[in-house]
């Protein structure tokens, strides 16, 4: 096994961490001062319009896209990219590459009509529009995703939609222009074959977002997790994707990139908790020795390294079974990383904030926030224990034959 990254790789790093150095980490406190002022909270500031404009302009464009869907480069090639965008957890819109916009449009390049991908994959690949994922609801246990209830009915040339959505990312900005919906169109068919995804533009009559869903306290702006009535919308019935009874199929053709995504941007997040860590323990002085020169501290420092590098390297490897044999195929270890990758952040952030003591806890060092995105994570891509039964039941079954 290689576990060299190609030149190509390394030169890509080196300018994502080149951009971040220069233009995102000296402005971080200016991105947050911006929302904890502003009186418009889901309009894009002017400063990521003015990162993006400059991203764009040095070719660190849609990284995310993988070759085998029109983009440059694999999973395997993109795992490094993200992992260094992922060091601050609003930088990847800067590069077109934020969820859940990365798998809307990996949606839409697998799955639009070519009228579909004018309309709406169009400008999300050029980043004047964003877009939300309304699957999860209020009502049911949406970790059984069979639980849903939105009604997507057929009337004529139209579909009417009727249900409550919530922690819709992305639907409480002002730019978000679509929701890719799921619900069911036939509650009489197979368990896996009753639902379907379908395209509401969110300014259709009867859209009606409701409130920003808070996530431990954070609004998460300019995003925002939008809770969302859909009151007899109506749709043409050309905004269906791939058909009736499809949308678990399309899910498992989006979750799968989706998921290893935010593992390599929690693997950011968890590696710069590691160093913030580090650097604080050579800072702070308790009992008369630096923290880190306390034995508690350097076993905390160790066993996070580890824990990041493990989880790294499952990582890369999932990334690579997914160039190399296709998301169904690579689904175990998918699984896997997703149990692995948010578990493991939590950890070594949850120990960097217990480190930097209150400070940790407050919005001046980005280990609160960090900690709640991939707390947040560990359910929203689907719960701990839903990929730890899928996985578990796959196991099995090879055993037994």
């Amino acid at each position: 096994m290689n576990f060299e990254y190609s030149d190509k790789v390394k030169e890509l790093q080196q300018r994502v961490s080149a951009f971040m150095d220069t233009h995102v980490y000296p402005v971080e406190m200016d991105y947050k001062r911006h929302y904890a002022t502003t009186d418009k909270p889901w309009v894009t500031s002017p400063l990521m319009e003015e990162l993006k404009a400059k991203a764009k302009k040095e070719g660190l464009w849609n990284l995310f896209l993988a070759k085998q869907h029109g983009g440059s480069l694999t999973n395997l090639e993109y795992a490094p990219l993200a992992e260094i965008m992922g060091r601050i957890i609003w930088a990847p819109e800067i590069f077109n590459c934020n969820a859940p916009d990365t798998g809307n449009m990996e949606t839409l390049v697998l799955y639009g009509t070519d009228e579909q991908k004018e309309r709406w994959l169009k400008p999300l690949m050029d980043g004047t529009i964003r877009s939300g994922f309304a699957m999860t609801e209020p009502r049911v246990a949406s970790s059984d995703a069979t639980n849903i209830e939105c009604a997507i009915v057929r009337d004529g040339d139209e579909y009417v939609i009727n249900g409550r959505k919530w922690f819709t990312t992305g639907g409480m900005r002002e730019t978000c222009e679509l929701y890719i919906l799921m619900g069911k169109t036939n509650p009489d068919a197979e368990r896996h074959n009753q639902q379907s995804m379908i395209l509401v533009p969110r300014n259709t009559a009867g859209v009606n977002t409701l409130r920003s869903v808070t996530t431990l306290g954070y609004h998460e702006y300019p995003l925002g997790e939008a809770e969302t009535e859909f009151d007899n919308v109506r749709v043409p019935a050309s905004n269906i994707l791939l058909g009736e009874g499809r949308g678990f199929e399309i899910a498992q053709g989006r979750l799968g990139p989706g998921r290893i995504h935010h593992c390599m941007r929690l693997i950011g997040c968890a590696q710069r908790a590691l160093e913030l860590m580090i650097e604080r323990s050579e800072q702070r002085t308790t009992f008369g020795k630096k923290l880190s020169q306390h034995q508690s501290v350097r076993e905390d420092i160790a066993q996070s390294y580890c824990e990041i590098e493990q989880a790294r390297l499952l990582t890369l490897k999932a990334a690579d079974q997914m160039d190399r044999f296709g998301n169904k195929v690579a689904k175990d270890i998918i699984a896997a990383i997703k149990i692995t990758a948010p578990m493991m952040a939590c950890r070594v952030i949850d120990r960097a904030i217990q480190l930097f003591g209150a400070a940790g806890m407050t919005e001046d060092f980005p280990l609160a926030e960090s900690y709640t995105y991939a707390r947040q994570i560990r359910i929203a891509d689907g719960p701990d224990q839903v990929h730890m039964m899928s996985l578990a039941r796959q196991l099995v079954k090879q055993h037994v034959g």
